[in-house]
């Protein structure tokens, strides 16, 4: 009888404590899907992990994405540029610029961040339109939420 009550216990302290297995496992990569169904050929790839950089000793969170196939940037009003920009939902948010390859017909979005120190739960990942001189940013283009990473 002893034994069945532990297994009754153990069974619900694991359903009502959250477990390890909703964190997510790093490294991981994350497909970046487009937010608009006529954009069929843009996509991306986030690739998350933990980085330690000299002089610090501490581990910090990188964020790199690539980006192919999207419209020219000023296709979305007065952006001449994409930038990363991932959040925590009503915590934080980082943004940081994507740079062109050299293709002509449609280049690919390349950046990284090495910097987060905040726990990555429910964060949203996203490649955005940007003016590089009023740093203004325009809406989604392609995004995907860390739960999601693989």
């Amino acid at each position: 009888m002893k034994q069945f009550v532990l297994v009754i216990f153990l069974m619900a302290a694991y359903s009502i404590y959250p477990s390890h297995a909703n964190a997510i496992s790093m490294p991981c990569g994350l497909i970046l899907e487009p937010v608009d169904n006529e954009l069929i050929n843009a996509k991306g790839a986030a690739l998350i992990y933990k980085v330690q950089l000299p002089p610090s000793k501490i581990a910090r969170t990188n964020i790199s994405i690539l980006a192919v196939h999207l419209p020219e940037p000023s296709s979305y009003g007065n952006y001449d540029s994409y930038e990363g920009y991932a959040s925590i939902p009503e915590e934080i948010s980082w943004r940081f610029r994507l740079y062109p390859t050299r293709e002509t017909d449609s280049p690919t979005w390349a950046g990284r961040f090495d910097f987060i120190s905040a726990e990555m739960k429910n964060a949203d990942v996203q490649v955005r339109p940007s003016n590089s001189n009023t740093q203004t940013l325009g809406p989604a283009i392609i995004t995907n939420n860390i739960v999601n990473c693989k």
